[in-house]
């Protein structure tokens, strides 16, 4: 990672939290934070490490068709990988956990990045679909004074066009392989030097492998439904998290505000997405009518209760592998075409 790049985010993260801030009485967002009944926090914890589950699970009907790995086996990693996100800028957990599947199972890692950015296809698509399903009400929140919570609408339209398009052009490469490495190659020859074809097609045709599982309809029928089931149970805890506080919105608002506030954070910003989360998420409250000490303070104390128990467990994973984020590390992640290994014995 670039210093500059990690530094353009920051930068973004300060820009955020100063909107998050603005106008910000601070003594009654302690207030609000202090006053909290925390025990709330407890079965959202573990509704959340319900969902991490059903991402491996996700993750196994991704994977099946490169090779059968059981969901036990995908925890682990799935959690290296979100406590990767956490701390890591730019998403490096999503490389971060292909590479230490590579080193468990053998699998290589251009393969698993196939899978995991379907993955993310299918969450973007869900996301939207949150907002959709609460369109009425989102055309509301936009004639009040609700900060940027009224571009939403021409966001979602936006995207949902890039995040359908990527959909249909993976599963068309998916159903097509042949045709589509036909037409990979092409640009390979074309447009690469020599020295650099032979190793791009490599990593093209692994890549392609790893798109196998979207040829059986079972398998796209398993992902959209793991996918809806994921973000259900996350919007469960932000339902139990809002308890610790005294407002009450609807479950609908709570799924809108999951929409939301999860696609901010595809803004670059800071590791951990600090300050994106938390303004659009006051944001979204206020226009509510939650009042913005009471909104900010459960987007904070939500953002803790989302990031830390994730990282915790996956640093204690990451640790049990014997692995650190070093140099042998990063320069697997940078090599993708690299040799499959042997699946390492379980400790």
């Amino acid at each position: 990672m670039k210093r500059w790049q990690l530094w353009v985010g920051v930068l973004i993260s300060v820009g955020f939290l100063w909107l998050a801030l603005r106008g910000l009485k601070l003594g009654e967002f302690w207030e609000a934070v202090k006053t909290a009944n925390y025990w709330w926090i407890l079965p959202g914890v573990a509704v959340y490490f319900i969902a991490v589950w059903v991402r491996a699970w996700r993750w196994h009907y991704l994977l099946g068709p490169i090779r059968k790995i059981p969901t036990r086996t995908m925890f682990p990693v799935t959690c290296i990988g979100y406590m990767g996100n956490n701390i890591y800028p730019a998403r490096a957990g999503e490389v971060l956990r292909a590479v230490v599947l590579k080193r468990r199972e053998g699998v290589p890692i251009s393969a698993s990045l196939a899978t995991i950015i379907v993955e993310r296809i299918f969450d973007g698509v869900v996301m939207l679909a949150f907002v959709f399903i609460n369109l009425p009400e989102l055309a509301r929140l936009a004639s009040s004074d609700s900060g940027f919570v009224g571009n939403i609408q021409d966001l979602a339209l936006i995207g949902t066009g890039i995040f359908l398009g990527a959909l249909v052009l993976f599963l068309l490469a998916a159903m097509f392989p042949a045709f589509t490495a036909g037409i990979g190659q092409w640009f390979i020859e074309h447009f690469l030097p020599k020295r650099f074809r032979e190793r791009t097609a490599g990593i093209m045709h692994k890549f392609l492998d790893g798109l196998a599982s979207l040829r059986s309809p079972f398998n796209v029928l398993m992902v959209f439904l793991t996918s809806v089931l994921i973000w259900l149970l996350e919007t469960v805890k932000y339902w139990f998290v809002m308890h610790a506080f005294t407002f009450s919105v609807s479950f609908f608002a709570l799924m809108l505000l999951n929409g939301i506030a999860n696609l901010a954070t595809t803004i670059p910003s800071a590791p951990g997405y600090i300050g994106t989360w938390e303004a659009v998420t006051k944001a979204v409250l206020v226009a509510y009518e939650v009042p913005g000490a009471e909104a900010l303070g459960y987007a904070v104390v939500l953002h803790v209760a989302l990031w830390l128990p994730i990282t915790v467990l996956g640093a204690w994973y990451m640790a049990r592998e014997g692995l650190k984020w070093s140099d042998a590390l990063r320069g697997e992640a940078r090599d993708p075409g690299g040799p499959e290994q042997p699946a390492a014995p379980a400790p």
